[in-house]
């Protein structure tokens, strides 16, 4: 089927705003490739874990959990900690843009971090074609990426660190890329400030209790508009 100049044209929008920032999913993406053959799984779990589960953070993590044996509730319980700011990207991202049908459910699928950051970014209100072209370039970049970390890892003495703190790094990055299109210093502040109070008052459990915290004013924050509007500081 032939396609529409004016989906090219939406297309070609889509690589120009993806391809700086699937250039930082590869490393991200060796990374994770690398850690897998490290960690003792066969070069082909790679993929399968980058198309089943699809979320760079609990990628890394799921590594552990298999090896270690969690069970199914906990692995749940922790996805979901992990994940649940997916949430609030379906809130605002534009969605209804897409055609129903596959299309759609694949962008839902696809919503990762880096496409929330690069769709938060556009001014304009982007195209159907322009949101999948978006989506679908991050993907192949991480599953490719993953595919040429883990055949690299099988051939890499076992014993090399500091693949891990990639993600890390790249979500630093997207979280000043991020503030640096809303310029609301309430969003780091308050993070910042539960993450210290879960330190001090259960240190074993910072991560949990400082996500469930920021859950619950992320949840304030959007039923009440006279609360977002009060928090919110942004710089001029």
């Amino acid at each position: 089927m032939a396609v529409s100049r004016e989906t090219s044209a939406e297309i070609r929008l889509g690589l120009r705003d993806t391809w700086l920032v699937a250039l930082g999913l590869v490393p991200l993406g060796l990374a994770f490739g690398l850690l897998m053959t490290q960690s003792g799984f066969a070069w082909w779990w790679t993929p399968i874990f980058s198309t089943v589960i699809y979320a760079g953070s609990m990628e890394f993590l799921a590594i552990d959990m298999v090896l270690t044996g969690v069970g199914p509730v906990s692995s749940a319980i922790t996805g979901f900690m992990v994940n649940f700011r997916h949430l609030f990207y379906g809130l605002t991202y534009p969605r209804s843009a897409i055609r129903r049908g596959l299309p759609s459910a694949y962008a839902t699928y696809a919503l990762t971090d880096e496409v929330y950051a690069i769709t938060s970014t556009l001014r304009d209100r982007p195209s159907g074609p322009r949101l999948l072209t978006i989506s679908i370039v991050c993907q192949i970049a991480w599953v490719v990426s993953g595919i040429v970390g883990a055949l690299a890892g099988a051939v890499i003495p076992a014993g090399v660190e500091g693949f891990d703190f990639a993600l890390t790094a790249l979500f630093a990055v997207l979280a000043f890329e991020a503030f640096q299109a809303s310029r609301d210093l309430s969003a780091p502040l308050i993070a910042g400030s539960l993450a210290l109070a879960a330190a001090v008052v259960l240190p074993g459990q910072v991560i949990i209790v400082a996500l469930v915290s920021y859950f619950f004013v992320l949840l304030l924050r959007f039923w009440a508009s006279r609360v977002d509007d009060t928090l919110t500081w942004r710089l001029p």
